[in-house]
């Protein structure tokens, strides 16, 4: 007996077609729902006032900046493991495999919780740079590391297979 699969839009395969509808509910309603109180209850001059403030440039600057570092530091570190990963053999490999998964596994807010306890400052990794005046939690490093710790399995597991068929 064969299963016919139906799409959410024709010509596309099941798979593309949740996928559009999931980001179409998840991403691109809510922005529009935004976009969309901004031009009916701003004007243009108290749109531009709202967004130049300082402190919304500060949360850009840091929501960019830690983007682009978490992803350069992704890249390089995800490329490396992922090229260990699949070319060598060594014991534990199975582990470090698994831990790459660690942030799939996890609960956003748990994660949250974890780095901060792991990296502040009487935390198992932030009292052994404290002595140096290094602060890991609670500011733009913090960020980074979290968003490092969220991104890197994305980069291992898609970088996987392309160096499998290599």
């Amino acid at each position: 007996m064969r299963f016919r699969s139906y799409s959410v839009l024709p010509g596309f395969g099941p798979t593309l077609g949740f996928t559009l509808l999931y980001l179409g509910l998840l991403v691109l309603l809510p922005i529009s729902a935004l976009v969309l109180y901004s031009v009916v209850h701003l004007t243009a001059a108290e749109f531009w006032l709202v967004v130049s403030e300082p402190r919304v440039i500060a949360s850009f600057k840091l929501s960019f900046v830690a983007a682009l570092i978490a992803a350069a530091l992704n890249s390089l570190f995800g490329l490396i493991l992922a090229w260990i990963l699949v070319r060598y053999q060594f014991p534990g490999r199975r582990l470090v495999d698994l831990l790459i998964d660690l942030p799939f596994a996890m609960p956003t807010a748990v994660s949250g919780i974890a780095l901060c306890a792991i990296f502040a400052p009487n935390g198992w990794i932030g009292q052994l740079v404290k002595p140096f005046g290094i602060e890991l939690a609670y500011n733009p490093i913090g960020v980074v590391i979290a968003l490092t710790f969220i991104g890197l399995p994305f980069v291992v597991r898609t970088l996987q297979p392309v160096l499998k068929e290599s």
